[in-house]
Protein backbone atom coordinates (compact mmCIF):
# COMPACT_ATOMS: atom_id res chain seq x y z
CA UNK A 1 0.00 0.00 0.00
CA UNK A 2 1.47 3.35 -1.01
CA UNK A 3 1.00 6.13 1.51
CA UNK A 4 -0.07 9.54 0.25
CA UNK A 5 1.29 12.66 1.92
CA UNK A 6 -1.00 14.34 4.44
CA UNK A 7 -2.15 17.95 3.94
CA UNK A 8 0.18 18.75 6.83
CA UNK A 9 2.32 16.61 9.05
CA UNK A 10 0.52 15.25 12.09
CA UNK A 11 1.81 16.40 15.48
CA UNK A 12 2.00 14.65 18.84
CA UNK A 13 3.06 16.52 21.97
CA UNK A 14 4.43 13.99 24.41
CA UNK A 15 4.98 14.19 28.14
CA UNK A 16 1.69 15.90 29.01
CA UNK A 17 1.39 16.07 32.80
CA UNK A 18 -1.76 18.15 33.39
CA UNK A 19 -5.27 18.56 32.02
CA UNK A 20 -4.50 22.26 31.54
CA UNK A 21 -1.62 21.45 29.20
CA UNK A 22 -3.73 18.87 27.36
CA UNK A 23 -6.41 21.50 26.72
CA UNK A 24 -3.81 24.09 25.72
CA UNK A 25 -2.03 21.94 23.13
CA UNK A 26 -5.37 20.71 21.77
CA UNK A 27 -6.45 24.32 21.28
CA UNK A 28 -3.22 24.89 19.35
CA UNK A 29 -4.25 22.20 16.87
CA UNK A 30 -2.15 19.26 18.04
CA UNK A 31 -3.42 15.88 16.80
CA UNK A 32 -2.28 13.69 19.70
CA UNK A 33 -0.95 13.86 23.24
CA UNK A 34 1.48 11.46 24.86
CA UNK A 35 1.14 10.23 28.44
CA UNK A 36 4.27 8.68 29.94
CA UNK A 37 4.08 5.59 32.15
CA UNK A 38 7.78 5.13 32.86
CA UNK A 39 8.91 5.70 36.46
CA UNK A 40 12.37 6.99 35.53
CA UNK A 41 10.93 9.79 33.40
CA UNK A 42 10.48 13.31 34.76
CA UNK A 43 7.11 13.25 32.99
CA UNK A 44 5.87 10.01 34.53
CA UNK A 45 2.19 9.90 35.50
CA UNK A 46 0.17 7.88 37.95
CA UNK A 47 -2.84 6.04 36.61
CA UNK A 48 -5.08 8.50 38.45
CA UNK A 49 -3.37 11.54 36.92
CA UNK A 50 -3.60 10.06 33.42
CA UNK A 51 -7.28 9.19 33.83
CA UNK A 52 -8.06 12.78 34.83
CA UNK A 53 -6.16 14.17 31.85
CA UNK A 54 -8.01 11.88 29.45
CA UNK A 55 -11.37 12.83 30.96
CA UNK A 56 -10.68 16.48 30.17
CA UNK A 57 -9.04 16.05 26.76
CA UNK A 58 -11.25 17.42 23.96
CA UNK A 59 -12.76 15.12 21.31
CA UNK A 60 -10.71 14.15 18.24
CA UNK A 61 -7.39 14.36 20.07
CA UNK A 62 -5.70 10.96 20.15
CA UNK A 63 -4.37 9.82 23.51
CA UNK A 64 -1.16 7.78 23.39
CA UNK A 65 0.33 5.88 26.33
CA UNK A 66 4.11 5.45 26.39
CA UNK A 67 5.64 2.39 28.06
CA UNK A 68 9.17 1.02 28.26
CA UNK A 69 9.56 -2.68 29.07
CA UNK A 70 6.65 -2.52 31.49
CA UNK A 71 5.11 -5.60 33.06
CA UNK A 72 2.12 -6.65 30.98
CA UNK A 73 -0.05 -6.58 34.10
CA UNK A 74 0.81 -2.90 34.61
CA UNK A 75 -0.19 -2.05 31.04
CA UNK A 76 -3.50 -3.83 31.61
CA UNK A 77 -4.03 -1.90 34.84
CA UNK A 78 -3.51 1.35 32.96
CA UNK A 79 -5.88 0.33 30.18
CA UNK A 80 -8.56 -0.62 32.71
CA UNK A 81 -8.63 2.96 34.03
CA UNK A 82 -7.29 5.18 31.25
CA UNK A 83 -9.04 5.35 27.83
CA UNK A 84 -5.90 5.30 25.69
CA UNK A 85 -6.36 5.18 21.93
CA UNK A 86 -2.86 4.01 21.04
CA UNK A 87 0.05 2.35 22.88
CA UNK A 88 3.66 3.34 22.23
CA UNK A 89 6.42 0.92 23.19
CA UNK A 90 9.94 2.28 23.64
CA UNK A 91 11.90 -0.66 24.98
CA UNK A 92 12.87 -4.15 23.87
CA UNK A 93 9.27 -5.38 23.67
CA UNK A 94 8.72 -8.30 21.32
CA UNK A 95 6.03 -8.27 18.62
CA UNK A 96 4.07 -10.84 20.66
CA UNK A 97 4.19 -8.58 23.71
CA UNK A 98 3.03 -5.52 21.77
CA UNK A 99 0.04 -7.19 20.15
CA UNK A 100 -1.32 -8.93 23.26
CA UNK A 101 -3.25 -5.84 24.38
CA UNK A 102 -5.47 -5.77 21.27
CA UNK A 103 -4.87 -2.04 20.89
CA UNK A 104 -3.27 -0.11 18.02
CA UNK A 105 0.39 0.41 18.82
CA UNK A 106 3.49 2.27 17.70
CA UNK A 107 6.98 0.84 18.10
CA UNK A 108 9.82 3.22 18.83
CA UNK A 109 13.03 2.64 16.91
CA UNK A 110 16.27 3.95 18.39
CA UNK A 111 18.38 5.01 15.42
CA UNK A 112 21.72 5.20 17.25
CA UNK A 113 23.79 2.24 16.09
CA UNK A 114 20.80 0.59 14.42
CA UNK A 115 22.76 -0.13 11.24
CA UNK A 116 24.85 -2.67 13.13
CA UNK A 117 21.75 -4.78 13.73
CA UNK A 118 20.43 -4.75 10.18
CA UNK A 119 18.96 -1.27 9.85
CA UNK A 120 15.48 0.20 10.11
CA UNK A 121 13.65 -2.04 7.65
CA UNK A 122 14.87 -5.27 9.22
CA UNK A 123 13.84 -4.00 12.65
CA UNK A 124 10.43 -2.67 11.61
CA UNK A 125 9.52 -5.75 9.58
CA UNK A 126 9.53 -7.75 12.83
CA UNK A 127 6.39 -5.80 13.86
CA UNK A 128 3.99 -6.31 10.95
CA UNK A 129 0.92 -5.31 12.97
CA UNK A 130 2.36 -2.03 14.28
CA UNK A 131 0.34 1.01 13.26
CA UNK A 132 3.54 2.95 12.63
CA UNK A 133 7.08 3.55 13.88
CA UNK A 134 8.60 6.38 15.88
CA UNK A 135 12.25 7.07 15.11
CA UNK A 136 14.32 8.76 17.81
CA UNK A 137 17.96 9.55 18.52
CA UNK A 138 18.50 7.04 21.33
CA UNK A 139 20.00 3.57 21.06
CA UNK A 140 17.66 0.64 20.34
CA UNK A 141 15.75 -0.37 23.46
CA UNK A 142 16.84 2.70 25.42
CA UNK A 143 14.62 5.48 26.72
CA UNK A 144 13.88 8.43 24.46
CA UNK A 145 13.29 11.99 25.57
CA UNK A 146 16.97 12.93 25.33
CA UNK A 147 16.29 16.20 23.51
CA UNK A 148 18.97 15.26 20.97
CA UNK A 149 18.60 15.14 17.20
CA UNK A 150 20.10 12.59 14.83
CA UNK A 151 20.93 12.47 11.12
CA UNK A 152 17.50 12.84 9.52
CA UNK A 153 18.76 11.42 6.23
CA UNK A 154 18.80 8.02 8.00
CA UNK A 155 14.98 7.97 8.03
CA UNK A 156 13.72 5.69 5.23
CA UNK A 157 11.41 7.55 2.84
CA UNK A 158 9.89 4.56 1.12
CA UNK A 159 8.72 2.42 4.04
CA UNK A 160 5.14 1.20 3.69
CA UNK A 161 3.92 2.34 7.13
CA UNK A 162 3.78 5.80 8.73
CA UNK A 163 6.94 7.05 10.39
CA UNK A 164 6.93 9.58 13.22
CA UNK A 165 10.07 11.65 13.79
CA UNK A 166 11.18 12.49 17.35
CA UNK A 167 14.34 13.70 19.02
CA UNK A 168 15.35 17.30 19.69
CA UNK A 169 12.65 18.93 17.57
CA UNK A 170 11.86 22.62 18.09
CA UNK A 171 10.05 25.37 16.21
CA UNK A 172 13.43 26.37 14.80
CA UNK A 173 14.37 23.04 13.22
CA UNK A 174 11.13 21.11 12.61
CA UNK A 175 10.55 22.47 9.09
CA UNK A 176 14.04 21.40 8.02
CA UNK A 177 13.53 18.03 9.71
CA UNK A 178 10.33 17.42 7.75
CA UNK A 179 11.85 18.53 4.44
CA UNK A 180 14.77 16.14 4.97
CA UNK A 181 12.96 13.10 6.35
CA UNK A 182 9.53 13.45 4.67
CA UNK A 183 7.88 11.75 7.62
CA UNK A 184 4.15 11.38 8.23
CA UNK A 185 4.23 12.97 11.69
CA UNK A 186 6.47 14.56 14.30
CA UNK A 187 6.66 14.08 18.06
CA UNK A 188 7.86 16.83 20.39
CA UNK A 189 8.27 17.08 24.15
CA UNK A 190 11.15 19.09 25.64
CA UNK A 191 11.22 21.38 22.58
CA UNK A 192 7.94 23.00 23.62
CA UNK A 193 8.52 23.11 27.40
CA UNK A 194 9.36 25.81 29.92
CA UNK A 195 10.33 23.07 32.42
CA UNK A 196 10.21 19.25 32.30
CA UNK A 197 6.55 18.28 31.90
CA UNK A 198 5.34 21.89 31.64
CA UNK A 199 4.32 22.89 28.13
CA UNK A 200 4.83 26.49 27.03
CA UNK A 201 1.82 27.75 24.99
CA UNK A 202 3.99 30.18 23.02
CA UNK A 203 6.46 27.44 22.09
CA UNK A 204 3.62 25.10 21.10
CA UNK A 205 2.07 27.83 18.93
CA UNK A 206 5.42 28.55 17.25
CA UNK A 207 5.94 24.83 16.63
CA UNK A 208 2.52 24.46 15.02
CA UNK A 209 3.14 27.54 12.87
CA UNK A 210 6.43 26.04 11.68
CA UNK A 211 4.58 22.85 10.71
CA UNK A 212 2.42 24.81 8.31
Amino acid sequence: MELSAPMRNRVKVCGITSATDAQSVANAGVDAIGLVFYPKSKRNLTIEQAALICQQTPPFVTTVGLFLDAEASFVRDVLAAVPLDVLQFHGSETPEYCRQFSRPYLKAVGMQGLAASGGFTAYADRYPDAQGFLVDSHAPGAAGGTGLTFDWTQVPQDYHKPIILAGGLTAENVAAAIRTSRVYAVDVSSGVESAPGVKDPAKVAAFMLAIQ
